[in-house]
C-alpha cells in the first residue's frame, strides 16, 4: 500500500487509483498522521514541546520560495522512485 498523499494523488493522476478511493485514502492517511501526532503528544509531552510539535521551518537564510521548491523536487523524487519502483513493464534485468 501507500501511505503518502502525494503518492496516492500521483496514482489517481496515471488512473491506477478511482477518485473516490483517492480520496478515502488520503483522508485515513491524514487521520493517521494526526492520531500519530496525538499519541506522540500524549506519551512523550516532552519531545514534543522541545522539537514544536514535529513541525518544519525554514533555515535561517532560506525564503519561503526556496523551502516550497525543495519540497515540490523531494515530492516529485518520491512519487518518481514509486512509479518506477512498481512500473509493470520494468523486468528484472532493469535492476542494478
Amino acid at each position: 500500500g501507500h501511505i503518502n498523499p502525494a503518492v496516492t494523488f500521483g496514482l489517481f493522476l496515471a488512473r491506477k487509483v478511482s477518485l473516490p478511493r483517492a480520496v478515502l485514502y488520503i483522508v485515513a492517511q491524514s487521520l493517521g498522521a494526526i492520531i500519530g501526532v496525538a499519541l506522540v503528544k500524549a506519551f512523550q509531552k516532552t519531545l514534543y514541546t522541545k522539537y514544536g510539535g514535529g513541525a518544519n521551518e525554514l533555515a535561517d537564510g532560506y525564503s519561503k520560495g526556496t523551502g516550497l521548491a525543495a519540497e515540490i523536487i523531494g515530492t516529485f523524487v518520491l512519487v518518481y522512485t514509486v512509479f518506477s519502483a512498481t512500473d509493470p513493464k520494468r523486468n528484472a534485468r532493469d535492476c542494478h
